[in-house]
């Protein structure tokens, strides 16, 4: 009968080497390359307790970090169980250092920010578990390995053999099919080094792979297998003729190709993700305060400017917008004149009014009759400009009372003998009587009862000064003061809107041209179009305003960029680090995409709060401004914006640095 179990010389090698070659040297730089590895052919079988034992310069730690998914030959053929490797994409190899290696090195690389258990997490982070399962599984491995007492410690809180054990403890979390050990004896001294080595040798008792990488023949001798490395190549190898009664591998390995992707859709969302870059991105922001506080200070002062600016334009627009409303946004000025062609000037017509008033784009029509007249209370007179027009002149200039109240239609018509004072007018004649209502002014040897005084409302671009003017009646106007007026000296005319005003213009002067017989004896002037004109500059202005706020925002994005560049400088061997424990180009992109978003988050918060406070002042102290809900969500959203853009660049830097170097960089 014959025994179907396939034996370890039969069955497929968990590492397959062929012909490995590894060049160093730049492409187009004059210089030859320098061949590290020449030719290397290695079958490693799982289970197996390897060391890689030669000199400085032998070519041991590139063959390590080949092995290890970290770097990639020039030629040759490397096979993990049975799969070419360099048919893996980054994602891939990235998969399978997470899933199949776990490195410990001869420096530690721990992460200086990070505590003991939060070190030993992070394979775990990128391959998806859960943070109560992480947290669980790290804790225990600690344990294990005597540090139950030093979890929250900081790697500069730990002796150097407490750091290669949470080493240790890190390639184990996920599983550690495979521990790839660099000097791991190197920097500790002969008492902490003997326990790392009675370690590994219980992990290759319990069936990990175990390739150690060293100088030391004495740490060597302590493996089952001994290969020795020379100059690039392989000198010897104590490996016996079969390797029988190994212990099995404990990685099933599936399709490398394929069970890459979405490996870390389970059990990990993309919100959890990015609640972990957040942390780090935090933690990082807090390890350099100082730094931290300038970059913000750039963002504070944009946001808050681009806030400030956005509301004292706001506020100066409005406050002309609401000075020219007085004046009338849709107001169109209307009158008789002799036509071009010649002949006596028209006449507009009580009939003309009430056809111009039927039109659509009409909401009022005011006639008025005005000259300066003699107005007289008690020993004082002046010749005051009388504006007779209708109860609509409010409405008309959207014009308020300061006191009393001004006349109705029905006083109009029945011709009653009323007048409104300006503010003006009021000092004038009343300059110690605060109310003068119930009081008489002579107009024009008619007597007028004073009823109301307008606000101040000030001049009309040079032209009489409104404040400087009573009002009275229409009506009442020419029975008693205007006798011999015959028709409006002109008319005021009310667009339904002020976009209607050009429409309004054209439908009045075709209206007026079919009742005068085709003469055009009769003008139109359109004031709101140069008040909207006025209107629209200062719009332009806030706009201005908002703009040059906005080039300081950008400067502080810039700001940003710079201290991101020079973070992924600072931090290249984290980097590396993370690299080596599964992290993927994408995992360090939002990484560091997120730290500078974060920047820009808080630095748009606290410039939200500062535009808000300066705003306030500002407000206190009498100057216009309103704050805008958009214009303020808007900043903030530029503040983001520009972290995401500013930082992009930086962060797809650190995506794209190559982990060997990364390992090896300050």
């Amino acid at each position: 009968m014959v025994s179907t179990v396939p034996d370890a010389a039969t069955t497929v090698p968990l590492i397959s080497l062929r012909g490995i070659r590894k060049h160093f040297g730049v492409e187009g730089s004059g210089q030859a390359p320098v061949t590290v590895l020449h030719g290397i052919d290695l079958e490693i079988r799982a289970g197996e307790f390897v060391a890689v034992v030669g000199s400085s310069g032998s070519g041991k730690s590139t063959l390590m970090n080949i092995l290890g998914c970290l770097d990639r030959a020039s030629e040759g053929c490397y096979r993990f169980q049975g799969q070419d490797v360099a048919q893996l994409d980054a994602d891939a190899r990235a998969w399978l250092r997470r899933e199949a290696f776990g490195f410990v090195f001869q420096g530690y690389h721990l992460i200086a920010s990070e505590s003991a258990a939060e070190n030993v997490e992070m394979p775990s982070i990128y391959a998806g578990l859960s943070k109560e399962r992480r947290i669980q599984r790290a804790q225990a491995l600690l344990v294990r390995l005597g540090l139950q007492g030093r979890l929250e410690h900081r790697p500069n809180q730990l002796s150097g053999g407490q750091q290669q054990r949470v080493s240790i403890a890190r390639a184990l979390m996920n599983g550690g099919s495979i521990i790839l050990a660099d000097e791991p004896t190197g920097a500790l001294d002969s008492h902490s080094g003997a326990e790392v080595m009675a370690l590994l040798g219980e992990l290759a008792d319990a069936g990990h792979t175990i390739i150690l990488i060293t100088h030391d023949r004495g740490v060597a001798a302590q493996a089952r297998r001994i290969i020795e490395i020379g100059d690039g190549r392989i000198v010897s190898d104590t490996a016996a003729h079969g390797t029988a009664g190994l212990k099995p591998g404990l990685l099933t390995m599936p399709d490398l190709a394929e069970s890459h992707k979405g490996s870390t859709s389970s059990g990990r969302t993309w919100f959890a993700e990015v609640a972990e870059a957040a942390r780090s991105a935090w933690r990082g922001m807090c390890m350099s305060p100082m730094r931290t506080c300038l970059t913000l200070l750039g963002i504070v002062i944009g946001v808050a400017s681009v806030i400030v600016m956005l509301a004292i334009g706001e506020g100066a627009r409005r406050k002309v917008v609401e000075q020219m409303g007085t004046m009338g946004t849709a107001i169109l000025y209307m009158g008789s004149k002799a036509p071009s062609t010649g002949g006596p000037a028209g006449q507009l017509t009580e009939e003309d009014l009430a056809a111009v008033r039927e039109l659509a784009e009409i909401r009022r029509v005011m006639p008025v009759i005005g000259d300066p007249v003699t107005v007289r209370y008690g020993k004082a007179d002046k010749q005051i400009y009388v504006f007779a027009a209708s109860e609509e002149m409010p409405l008309v200039h959207h014009w308020k009372l300061a006191q009393g109240r001004y006349y109705t239609g029905a006083e109009d018509r029945d011709l009653a003998p009323l007048v409104v004072l300006g503010h003006k007018a009021h000092a004038h004649f009343f300059p110690d009587t605060p109310n003068p209502l119930g009081t008489q002014l002579v107009i024009n040897n008619s007597a007028f009862e004073v009823i109301g005084v307008m606000s101040e409302r000030g001049a009309d671009s040079g032209a009489q000064d409104y404040d400087d003017m009573v009002f009275i009646p229409y009506q009442s106007g020419r029975a008693r003061v205007y006798q011999t007026q015959t028709q409006p000296d002109y008319v005021v005319v009310e667009a339904m809107a002020s976009e209607q005003v050009h429409d309004a213009e054209k439908a009045i002067r075709q209206l007026l041209l079919a009742r005068h017989g085709g003469r055009e004896d009769f003008g139109i002037g359109n004031a709101a179009a140069r008040i909207q004109a006025e209107a629209a500059t200062r719009e332009s202005m806030a706009v201005m305003l908002g703009l040059i706020a906005a080039v300081s925002l950008v400067v502080g994005g810039i700001g940003v960029m710079n201290v991101m560049l020079m973070t992924v400088r600072e931090r290249t061997r984290e980097i590396g680090i993370r690299m080596a424990v599964g992290a993927r180009q994408r995992d360090i992109l939002r990484q560091f995409l997120t730290e500078a978003s974060m920047v820009t988050l808080v630095g748009g918060v606290m410039g939200l709060l500062a535009g808000l406070m300066i705003g306030a002042t500002l407000i206190v102290l009498g100057v216009p401004a309103v704050f805008s809900v958009r214009a303020m969500l808007g900043a903030f959203a530029c503040a983001v914006a520009t972290g995401l853009f500013f930082g992009y660049m930086p962060a797809k830097t650190a995506a794209r640095l190559d982990p060997v170097r990364a390992l090896a960089g300050e």
